[in-house]
């Protein structure tokens, strides 16, 4: 019997490795050589990067058991949305031929294009069905169909990417993309997954916290943000996560990536704010990991620490990757905002939100 079990273990090891090793949605990793090129960063330590507080904490054995069985084992009230949710159709000719003032258009969870100054701008493109590795391996997008087919998307200026999380970075998202993207923004050891996935290494450009890049007209900071990175269990904090600032000469949004709240917020809105606009992310939070996801409440404090005009939940709507019912994240933060005299919109997915006229047409509780 032990001998069997034994070898039944063994066999289970080795089809992990061979599944991780040959199994191209993995992305790479990052070298020794490579991780020299990232010394200078006061983020990088002893071969991974970390946050400014000793966050988050290594689970033990024990504690990812537990949290492994709570996830699959569970019932949640409400945890996804009984049918479709209301989804604008988007028609290509309508983002080819605009030449309008800066707008954005959300596909649900924390993907995003941004038409602004020309050009047009995808944030955290994951536009698959399954934030997983393998389809097998996680539970489908809310809603089957996006606003707009990604082989219908008009050329693409940049890309924006915060993490290297399978629900921001998306393996077959990239591989349909890359051809039509002149450049790709990342934090620090995020390009090795797109050099894997055949992306030239001259379209990407690594970022450290605080820097900045131009693309003509348009600035790009790459910020700080409290959360982890990792696409498989040898490979957790080998590529940084980040926060994006996206300034004209007259406007400025903030894109949060994934963050628990931390002084950070503060620091940028200091630094950069304020802003027109902050996509804050608001959902697959819980108690068992406060430091890497904001709870609703935080968002909107977020919010107010960032000194937004406006503030758009966002990590919520499309896939279900925590405890809490679906809506949640949207009943609680809209609760909050409004204590706190925030003004807040909630756009349904592939909505046009204009920046010029934001609280105009998204005052609607959709997800009723």
């Amino acid at each position: 019997m032990l001998i069997t079990i034994g070898i039944i273990i063994g066999l289970l090891i080795v089809a992990y490795f061979a599944f991780v090793n040959f199994y191209p949605s993995f992305g790479g990793d990052v070298s020794k050589e490579r991780q020299s090129q990232y010394t200078d960063s006061s983020q990088f330590e002893e071969g991974k990067f970390k946050n400014d507080k000793d966050v988050p904490k290594d689970p033990t054995f024990s504690e990812i058991l537990s949290m492994t069985r709570k996830f699959f084992f569970t019932k949640v009230e409400k945890g996804r949305p009984s049918e479709e949710l209301p989804n604008h159709t988007v028609d290509s000719l309508s983002l080819v031929s605009y030449h309008g003032g800066t707008r954005l258009m959300w596909f649900g969870h924390s993907a995003f294009l941004l038409q602004m100054n020309g050009k047009n701008i995808l944030i955290d493109p994951m536009l698959g069905e399954v934030p997983a590795p393998h389809p097998l391996l996680g539970a489908k997008r809310f809603n089957e169909e996006l606003p707009i087919a990604i082989e219908k998307l008009p050329k693409i200026d940049a890309v924006l990417i915060s993490h290297d999380h399978y629900d921001h970075l998306d393996y077959k998202s990239i591989k349909s993309l890359k051809n039509k993207v002149n450049q790709f923004y990342v934090p620090l050891g995020v390009g090795v997954h797109l050099e894997a996935w055949g992306v030239p290494q001259d379209k990407i450009q690594e970022l450290d916290w605080w820097q900045d890049t131009s693309l003509e007209d348009l600035r790009f900071v790459c910020t700080p943000a409290q959360h982890f990175s990792g696409r498989k269990f040898s490979n957790g904090q080998s590529t940084l996560w980040a926060s994006w600032v996206i300034q004209s000469e007259t406007e400025s949004i903030f894109f949060s990536g994934d963050s628990g709240y931390a002084n950070h917020f503060k620091e940028i809105g200091e630094a950069y704010g304020p802003f027109d606009f902050a996509m804050l992310e608001c959902g697959q939070y819980n108690k068992l990991w406060p430091d890497i996801h904001m709870f609703p409440e935080e968002t909107a404090q977020a919010g107010i620490d960032l000194k937004a005009n406006v503030i758009m939940p966002i990590h919520w709507g499309a896939f279900k990757l925590a405890l809490h019912s679906w809506t949640d994240p949207i009943e609680r933060v809209a609760i909050k905002a409004n204590s706190l005299g925030l003004p807040m919109i909630a756009p349904k997915i592939g909505a046009m939100i204009e920046l010029n006229s934001l609280l105009a047409n998204h005052q609607e509780d959709w997800w009723d």
